[in-house]
């Protein structure tokens, strides 16, 4: 009988014992989910984050994503392409720039380079477009840009001119264009072992006629080393633009890319003598380098990209 009375409460509290021990152990485990990202609306919106800083920019189109891994030799080949033609302030949009900027970014593009393409841009397009170029280049990177479209010289730089601009006096040319210098310091600062700069944009632009004093053509570029630039037309001076949807100057450059063996030098230079031949001297285009080595830009190694986000 005293056995039987002892018996009740050590079972009792055995219970109890047990039952508490259960509980530190499932609040622990709910701790423990609770941490875990994986499985928490605060994990999916950081692995949402983490996926929203890999996609290409919405501003502009034909952004292809990075192909890192299909990169070989002296680092990433990454270029900007830029057709602007529809300028509310000229009498008609111009025919040639989309055309040429699809056709060379399609050219690039089989030569292994990471390549946006923007069409029509506005000044927040353009500098989205240039900073997202920018953040791509490494240190040995070739970075190559386009710019096809009207530009102005004023205070000795050259300005590449967006579609949105409101151009009445020579002060809104620096405050709407995009100075091309800067962006050219810009990609040689970022480490960018080659820069390659083609500026089609020497034309008779609809602001000239609002300003006295506005300097013809284009400013020579600042060319940092391992810089090859190449104008439309020499500095201070235009070229006018061929009949129908293809420039010559554009379609030169292309035909000299393909040419195998041909060293970046190579691909300007010709292109330049191309130009001049076929227009009998009419338009000659203008070459500035200060490359320290040849740049194997016709059979570039690198893998082509092709995908891309609008």
């Amino acid at each position: 009988m005293q056995k039987s009375w002892l018996a009740t409460p050590v079972a009792v509290v055995a219970l109890a014992f047990s039952l508490a021990f259960a509980g530190v152990v499932k609040s622990e485990s709910n701790r423990q989910a609770r941490l875990s990202p994986s499985t928490t609306a605060a994990g999916t919106r950081l692995a949402a984050l983490a996926g929203s800083e890999l996609q290409a920019p919405s501003s502009f189109v034909g952004a292809s994503a990075p192909a890192a891994a299909a990169r070989t030799g002296g680092g990433r080949h990454v270029a900007l392409v830029i057709g602007n033609a529809s300028y509310p302030d000229d009498d008609a949009a111009l025919t040639q720039p989309v055309h040429d900027a699809r056709a060379l970014a399609d050219e690039l593009r089989a030569r292994g380079f990471d390549v946006a393409l923007g069409e029509d841009l506005t000044r927040q397009g353009m500098q989205d477009a240039v900073a997202s170029f920018e953040a791509k280049i490494v240190p040995g990177s070739t970075a190559f840009i386009f710019f096809s479209g009207y530009a102005v010289q004023t205070g000795r730089q050259s300005y590449m001119i967006p579609v949105d601009a409101q151009i009445w006096r020579e002060a809104d040319v620096r405050h709407e264009g995009i100075a091309i210098d800067p962006v050219v310091a810009d990609m040689d600062a970022r480490g960018a072992g080659v820069k390659l700069v083609v500026v089609d944009a020497s034309r008779r632009n609809p602001f000239e006629r609002r300003f006295r004093g506005l300097s013809i053509g284009l400013a020579p570029i600042t060319t940092p080393e391992g810089t090859l630039v190449i104008y439309g037309a020499p500095p201070g001076k235009v070229a006018r633009d061929d009949d129908g949807d293809r420039s010559l100057f554009v379609a030169e450059l292309i035909r000299q890319i393909r040419s195998p063996g041909a060293t970046a030098e190579d691909v300007f230079n010709r292109t330049r003598i191309g130009v001049a031949r076929a227009s009998n001297g009419q338009h000659v285009p203008g070459v500035f380098s200060s490359l320290a080595e040849d740049v194997d830009l016709a059979s570039s190694t690198a893998a082509p990209s092709r995908q891309s986000s609008r």
